[in-house]
């Protein structure tokens, strides 16, 4: 019998580049998405035709990590049928026609929504649909990590659950967020600027490794698990890239909760107070902007833009991992279309879009 599934994508509220590292993230699930109807076809293959792409089939049989689909949607589904067999949940063939709403490298967790779908198929046509949004979202994980070759964290766990959320990956907390800016005046948008993720993996890839580098001096696996006043205790040179990502980090992990309480609350203006501090980090301690590996400056280009238009009226900042991809702004309403109108000047013709919360 044919089957509809559904997963939102989602976008980063707050927790850049946190989440890798066991901290905390404001996120949430969007009204754009990905769709599958599918059914099972009593053989040992998978058949998947996804809009935009070349169809391609994976045995079940065949589950071993293939090194050359590396970032491509063919290791996606195998890497998650991987995790359901390794976790004696049942896995067979099925044929899946996709189609997506989500613009493919715009931040919008693309990869992780495909991943996170093929999981909910896997539950619904094999598992009688029970297997737990958590348990799927760390399953694409590790499809994304181990198949795919993205060293992402488990943001994707706002598109399997779908809605927004606030999390904190070292207590396991997970706090749903009745999230409105409608009813602040407000309009949230992206503009995709164009930028090109290829040849970023080693830049996105440096991220965490540099976090880890900082918390293995204190005997740690990631910065979650190091206390916040000894790391900030220590007399470190703030030229040292590592250093400067790792206070990125403890600052960030510190902020999420407070836009999350200005969110509840309904305060605009505190949370984009609390937006552009967070967009400041990213670009002046994370350094996830620019990147010589491509040298691209797109991005830049657009939070500069920002800057000039929302400059004591809104917020902006990088979306998502950087170096490629999205602006994020909020502002309120009145400006929405002016804003919309001068960066589709530079970026191109609906590259901005109104993003609504679901």
């Amino acid at each position: 019998m044919m089957k509809e599934v559904f997963v939102s994508g989602r976008t980063e509220l707050a927790g850049n580049h946190t989440d890798h590292q066991n901290g905390r993230i404001l996120a949430s699930a969007i009204d754009l998405g990905i769709t599958a109807r599918c059914e099972t076809n009593g053989s040992g293959v998978v058949h998947i035709n996804s809009e935009g792409y070349e169809p391609f089939d994976i045995k079940v049989s065949q589950l071993a990590v293939n090194p050359r689909e590396f970032g491509t949607p063919a290791a996606l589904v195998r890497g998650v049928m991987d995790g359901f067999d390794e976790m004696g949940l049942a896995i067979g063939g099925f044929n899946a026609e996709i189609s997506s709403t989500l613009p493919a490298g715009a931040g919008l967790s693309s990869s992780a929504a495909f991943s996170v779908l093929i999981g909910k198929i896997l539950s619904e046509l094999f598992n009688g649909g029970k297997v737990e949004p958590v348990v799927i979202a760390r399953l694409a994980q590790r499809a994304e990590n181990k198949h795919f070759g993205k060293p992402c964290g488990l943001m994707g766990l706002v598109c399997a659950l779908g809605h927004t959320l606030y999390a904190d990956f070292k207590t396991n907390e997970v706090e749903p967020i009745e999230a409105d800016f409608d009813s602040m005046g407000l309009t949230l948008c992206l503009t995709d600027t164009g930028g090109s993720h290829a040849g970023l993996d080693t830049s996105y890839a440096r991220i965490p490794a540099d976090m880890i580098y900082i918390a293995n001096m204190f005997d740690k696996g990631v910065l979650g698990d190091v206390d916040p006043e000894e790391f900030r205790s220590k007399g470190w040179d703030p030229s040292n890239r590592p250093v400067r990502r790792a206070m990125h980090f403890f600052d960030e992990n510190e902020r999420v909760p407070r836009m999350r309480d200005a969110l509840k609350r309904g305060d605009g203006q505190e949370y984009m107070r609390l937006m552009n501090e967070s967009g400041r980090s990213s670009e002046e301690l994370l350094n996830n902007i620019v990147t010589s590996a491509t040298g691209d400056t797109k991005l830049l280009q657009g939070l500069k833009k920002s800057e000039e238009l929302l400059s004591g009226k809104g917020a902006w900042r990088v979306h998502g991992g950087g170096f490629a991809g999205c602006v994020q702004a909020l502002m309120p309403k009145e400006y929405f279309a002016e804003y919309k109108e001068e960066m589709e000047k530079i970026f191109g013709e609906n590259s901005c879009k109104e993003i609504k919360l679901v």
